[in-house]
């Protein structure tokens, strides 16, 4: 014989307040009206319901413990006096499906359903059925989450959606498409459609929040000169100033530039961090410039940097 516990999946220091959720998960997977015809779903159904009905009465579950009464609910020869003692403190005759404030029907549909719902069906009306929800994760291209897009989705119960990705849509966010779940049942409205969208990493953007940060490359003469330069956004490519004198490291703000995301529509910036480069492969005269250069202009940029 099963034992109550395991039955309801709970220790047996488990809080009434514990054995009371369990029951009501356990009924509302298991209720007969929500199985028809399962004869094995109606079986553990009534197991679960007489296990809730000894585990939620203090008396019966102290009895149940010390050994006094079964799984069953009847009376242990060897240890006896439950009955008597129930009966005297008030309980009357014992009925092992009597479940003191276990949920009826009605309860169980009513959470489920709606109170309306749940009282139409104990009244003997067809039961409205919410359809379920279905879910469906979506790879979204970098700048496609960035500036917006559509893309058609096929779920894997066969429906073809097309999905509409707002301006700013960000990595892990999640799309609810209202209605777009399976079919109610008995006229019940249909359920919805969560898409989690997962934004796939650019080559060279980085977002944080509503920015976009970039490295760009720069020549020896535009970081020693200065220059204009075109520099790539989420939106094309823009001609960003480059000063003279820029190092590997300096940062600078295109502003508006970033993510235009939300009710405001308010763009963030793009921070674009210089990298100078030299030529892969430094001539001749680049080199003895930089030498008979040095003689004169020796610096030492660790010292700055507090390295030595």
């Amino acid at each position: 014989m099963k034992d109550l516990y395991e039955v309801l999946g709970v220790s047996k220091s488990a809080s009434q307040d514990e054995i009371k959720s369990a029951y009501r998960k356990l009924a509302k997977k298991l209720h007969p009206d929500l199985n028809p015809g399962n004869a094995e779903v109606e079986k553990e159904f009534k197991e679960v319901s007489q296990a809730y009905s000894i585990l939620s009465d203090a008396e019966k579950r102290k009895a149940y413990d010390n050994g006094e009464i079964d799984a069953s609910g009847q009376e242990n020869p060897r240890q006896g006096g439950f009955y008597k003692t129930y009966a005297s403190s008030g309980g009357g005759k014992y009925d092992p499906f009597d479940s003191g404030d276990v949920f009826s029907a009605e309860d169980i549909f009513a959470d489920l359903f709606g109170r309306q719902r749940g009282r139409a069906r104990a009244r003997g009306g067809p039961l409205r059925q919410r359809g379920a929800d279905v879910s469906y994760r979506l790879s979204v291209p970098f700048l496609e989450a960035a500036a917006g897009a559509k893309r058609r989705v096929q779920f894997a119960e066969g429906k073809k959606l097309e999905v509409n990705i707002p301006a700013g849509t960000e990595d892990g966010q999640t799309l609810r498409l209202k209605g777009q779940g399976l079919p109610g049942v008995n006229g019940g409205e249909a359920g919805d459609a969560y898409v989690e969208i997962a934004v796939e990493p650019h080559p060279f953007f980085t977002r944080k929040d509503k920015d976009i940060h970039v490295e760009v490359p720069i020549s020896l003469p535009e970081a020693v000169l200065g220059g204009s330069i075109s520099v790539p956004t989420v939106a094309g490519n823009v001609t960003m100033k480059v000063p003279e004198g820029s190092n590997s490291g300096k940062t600078l703000r295109l502003k508006g530039k970033g993510i235009a995301a939300g009710k405001s529509g308010q763009a963030g910036d793009q921070f674009v961090k210089l990298r100078v480069v030299l030529p892969e492969e430094p001539d001749a005269e680049l080199k003895d410039f930089v030498k008979t250069w040095s003689e004169t202009h020796s610096y030492n940029p660790r010292r700055k940097a507090g390295m030595n």
